[in-house]
């Protein structure tokens, strides 16, 4: 069976089956300038969801249950992976040892003027900087970008060109939204955010997260091109 006919024999099983938003859904034909976003959450959830990566329904992770709420819509970029080539560049760019990926698609926050009312959507954006996120030695980047098309939002180029108080929200939200009151101080997840890059940096963060997602996943993709040649001949 050939290739083409593969992937006809793909695309065609989406019109029968939805498909899963991290592997089925496509990261966008011009990224990393431009990367479609899966919305897991919004801000005004009283629940953080998340992907459950078996099923990819989004699940309940855990109530949000102080007032540190998130401050505009967060997901991942699809068909991306934080894995060994991620961990490189964080030691690269911090001068640590022992930083790994955190095993999970690239987080991504969207900023937008406008409210959107529920998670399990996709959009385009635009990204133009990141969050170097290190917690307990995981590399857990977040990508900041802008919804494409948005009224106010939307012609910002760079992460110089958001304002300081949004910005503050932003780090202030990441480094605090799993600390609890009652929490032991020592005992507290240790998160830090070592510094804010730019666009430019986010487009390597989001190109090696491809090059983990295909290393990771691509044995997968030959068993599944080869059961689909066995079963079709």
């Amino acid at each position: 069976m050939e290739k083409s006919d593969i992937d006809r024999f793909l695309k065609l099983s989406e019109l029968f089956y939805k498909p899963h938003p991290w592997h089925g859904i496509s990261i966008g034909e011009d990224t990393p300038e431009t990367v479609r976003v899966f919305i897991e959450i919004v801000p005004g959830d009283t629940m953080k969801y998340e992907l459950e990566k078996a099923s990819g329904y989004l699940k309940v992770d855990r109530p949000q249950r102080f007032s540190n709420i998130l401050p505009f819509p967060y997901g991942f970029i699809p068909q991306t992976y934080c894995g060994e080539s991620i961990g490189e560049f964080c030691m690269q760019k911090t001068g640590r040892s022992s930083i790994v990926g955190d095993g999970d698609p690239l987080d991504i926050c969207v900023l937008t003027e406008r409210s959107i009312p529920h998670g399990n959507i996709i959009l385009d954006a635009k990204p133009i900087g990141g969050l170097r996120m290190i917690d307990r030695n995981e590399a857990d980047d977040k990508i900041i970008a802008v919804m494409q098309g948005d009224a106010v939002y939307g012609s910002m180029d760079n992460i110089s060109d958001v304002p300081k108080r949004v910005l503050d929200r932003l780090t202030h939200y990441f480094l605090t939204y799993k600390e609890m009151p009652s929490m032991d101080p020592n005992k507290s997840p240790k998160c830090e955010i070592t510094n804010v890059y730019d666009w430019n940096e986010a487009y390597e963060v989001i190109k090696r997260s491809t090059t983990d997602y295909n290393d990771e996943f691509a044995a997968s993709k030959r068993e599944l091109i080869s059961l689909i040649r066995k079963e079709l001949k």
